[in-house]
């Protein structure tokens, strides 16, 4: 029997000379007259490099859509350029003209590709399988079939990319030449439900661990605050000797008879950490013929065995080094430090031309590392910092960068910073070769601009075990650390400090319309087992800090506050202060006798908690109260300052409590006032008058 064909559209929608990006923004260079564009009849590569704005931190290769192998045959090539089409452009006014409405927003040129990556696997399978080359004559078991096979090969995520792109065919069908399967092959059911990948709304980004994160960060302040100068300084030196060296070795031993006759000057050596000790170390000779004023090219006509004075020349320089003149690498005074087996030296024993480059990459990668880390940027974000980007935004430091995810607009955008992450952004502009970028590649004249987070960070990584026993730095320990991690752990970081979840949305630029903190900025602030130790102990020692500062006023006679918590606090401190001097100790007695104490306190905005977990009766929050399962100490959000006799009113919470007294008794005067609003206004009245009299009570 012979099955039909079913019908379908005798041509395209669109025509050959229609260009694929409509309705969205091009770059200059792409809107000037005879630029040249992709058009829909381009068959065998679709070039938006230069077109539409890409991101920094992707290759290129990711902006241009090949249509070969597979998508190289005439039927499937044409069903390609449509989906292509249909993903740029949503909005075109054929589609419109035609009734078919597939969104508002163009898709992103790179998730294009990956769905063209889709299309050839969804082909190769077709074919294995034996099905008909014309997708007309396949149904939706087919495709069912296709996503079953792959989840044995895939992970959820790439299945989930799998099932939405057969999802949008079957949505596209009205507009595609060919007879393709209308019919949804899940219907009422999303990608992810269908490829069962289940999110619990828990951030699968991981922090960095802490005995990483300390190392890494204190090694990249270091590379940015201390070495940079050196690194800095060599590169400036060689680049000055460059561009004055000639391309001729002639009349150049007078000039190296002067250097040999000055005592004070030596001969540039290689640093080679497995060179045998008993014998002198190799002339850096490239480096001595542009000292010397000659290009390094030339080197071997200054110093070779070609001739007798080069012989000549060369039996004067290892003479020198016999006799112990010598350097090892640039001749320059570097930076001292203090190393892990306690002797002091220069953090790195000599760098040679080609460890010069390799330093120069090391610090533009400590650079990216440090703004990474304490600025809470994406890749993306990061790879989009042009110079002069240290701005200042609301009378703080900023950086200045382009959104990228989720934005096809690329908005500018600020991110607050600290200092040395300005400092960081000025090293790598001073290193970076780029015109505009500040992180870019150091290749003279490459290709590919394209870097990638997470090489930098294991190069760096790489950098600094490499180095530890002569720089002084810390290794850091094995394991994967990749950009977004850094945000995700200053997020958590950030996120310990109270009433910090809001400017941690904004920074993260998850602010939503509300001006509250969405749930991903949660998910991004989520503590961590690993730093639980860590944040403990921060917090306090911070505690620690504020109760001491608590004792200092105490003992120079001065109000610390008010209510039966602050005279228990007072009588402690009082108690402490007679035992340091009946035993004639210093601070260093007090802060022990702080830390025995367990004077257990918690510094609130309304008032100080000096609820103790040994003794919790008469704790007002507890009263009546169900206790959470394993919940421990007060219970804040039932906090009456008031009543409990474990509220102590510090000093700085008196104007406060003033201030909220005067207002209710304010609003209490407002006319036509409901009896609920005026009962409720009253009660607020009478607490901050209690609080009030309590302090009025202590100090009279």
């Amino acid at each position: 029997m012979i099955i039909p064909r079913p019908t379908a559209r005798t041509q395209s929608l669109f025509r050959p000379d229609e260009p694929m990006v409509q309705g969205r923004a091009l770059l200059p260079e792409a809107r000037k007259e005879g630029a040249r564009q992709p058009r829909f009849g381009d068959t065998e590569v679709l070039d938006f490099n230069g077109v539409v704005a890409k991101p920094a931190n992707r290759n290129p290769a990711w902006w241009r859509i090949r249509l070969a192998g597979e998508l190289a045959e005439p039927h499937w090539n044409l069903l390609a350029r449509e989906v292509v089409m249909i993903l740029a452009n949503p909005q075109h006014e054929t589609l419109q003209a035609h009734s078919l409405h597939f969104g508002f927003a163009p898709w992103d040129i790179g998730t294009i590709n990956l769905n063209m990556g889709c299309l050839r696997g969804l082909i190769a399978w077709a074919r294995s399988e034996g099905l008909d080359d014309d997708p007309a004559y396949w149904n939706v078991a087919d495709l069912r079939r296709r996503i079953t096979a792959l989840r044995t090969t895939v992970k959820a995520p790439t299945l989930t990319r799998h099932v939405a792109f057969l999802k949008k065919l079957s949505l596209f069908a009205p507009a595609l030449s060919c007879a393709w399967p209308a019919e949804d092959p899940w219907p009422g059911k999303t990608a992810g439900q269908v490829a069962e990948d289940v999110r619990d709304g828990e951030l699968s980004t991981r922090a960095v661990p802490p005995d990483i994160w300390f190392p890494l960060v204190r090694a990249a302040w270091t590379y940015v605050h201390t070495f940079a100068p050196d690194i800095l300084h060599a590169l400036r030196q060689v680049e000055q000797l460059k561009e004055a060296a000639a391309a001729s070795a002639a009349g150049r031993d007078a000039a190296l008879d002067a250097c040999l006759t000055d005592p004070e000057w030596k001969v540039p050596c290689h640093y080679d950490p497995e060179w045998p000790g008993d014998l002198p170390p190799e002339v850096n000779w490239s480096m001595l013929a542009l000292l010397l004023g000659v290009n390094e090219r030339r080197c071997g006509a200054l110093f070779g065995r070609s001739s007798a004075a080069s012989r000549s020349r060369r039996a004067k320089v290892l003479r020198a080094v016999a006799d112990g003149r010598y350097h090892l690498g640039f001749p320059m005074s570097l930076v001292e430090v203090t190393r892990a087996d306690g002797s002091r030296g220069p953090w790195h024993p000599g760098f040679d031309l080609y460890e010069l480059s390799v330093l120069a990459t090391t610090l533009r990668n400590a650079a990216f590392v440090l703004v990474a880390a304490l600025s809470m940027m994406r890749d993306s974000e990061l790879q989009e910092i042009v110079r002069g980007s240290v701005v200042e935004h609301y009378n703080a430091p900023a950086i200045a960068s382009t959104l990228v995810k989720g934005h096809d607009g690329r908005p500018r955008k600020h991110w607050w910073i600290s200092e040395p992450v300005a400092e960081a952004i000025a090293v790598a502009e001073a290193v970076s070769p780029h015109p505009t970028r500040v992180f870019s590649t150091l290749t003279p004249r490459a290709v590919n601009e394209e870097l990638n987070g997470g090489h930098m960070v294991d190069s760096f990584i790489t950098a600094v075990n490499a180095g530890h026993t002569f720089s002084g730095l810390e290794p850091i320990p094995a394991g994967t650390v990749r950009p977004h991690m850094f945000r995700r752990t200053m997020a958590m970081l950030t996120d310990q400090f109270a009433g910090s979840e809001i400017a941690l949305g904004i920074q993260l630029k998850h602010i939503a319309t509300r001006a509250l903190a969405n749930r991903a900025t949660r998910g991004y602030a989520a503590p961590d087992a690993t730093w639980a130790k860590y944040l403990d102990d921060a917090v306090h020692a911070a505690r620690f800090r504020r109760l001491k500062d608590l004792y200092g006023v105490h003992s120079r006679g001065e109000e610390i506050g008010f209510g039966p918590a602050a005279e228990r606090l007072k009588a402690a401190f009082d108690q402490i202060t007679a035992t340091v001097k009946a035993r004639h100790g210093d601070a260093r007695v007090e802060d022990d006798l702080l830390h025995k104490a367990r004077i257990t306190i918690r510094f609130g905005t309304l008032n100080n908690c000096l609820f103790d977990e040994r003794n919790p009766a008469g704790a007002v929050c507890l009263e009546n109260a169900v206790v959470p399962e394993g919940h421990a100490g007060p219970l804040e959000d039932r906090c009456r300052p008031d009543r409990c006799p474990n509220s102590m009113i510090g000093t700085e919470h008196v104007a406060l409590y003033d201030s909220h007294h005067r207002t209710q008794l304010q609003l209490l005067q407002t006319p036509g006032l409901p009896a609920g609003r005026k009962a409720l206004i009253s009660r607020e009245a009478e607490r901050a008058q209690a609080v009030l009299d309590k302090i009025r009570g202590t100090s009279a």
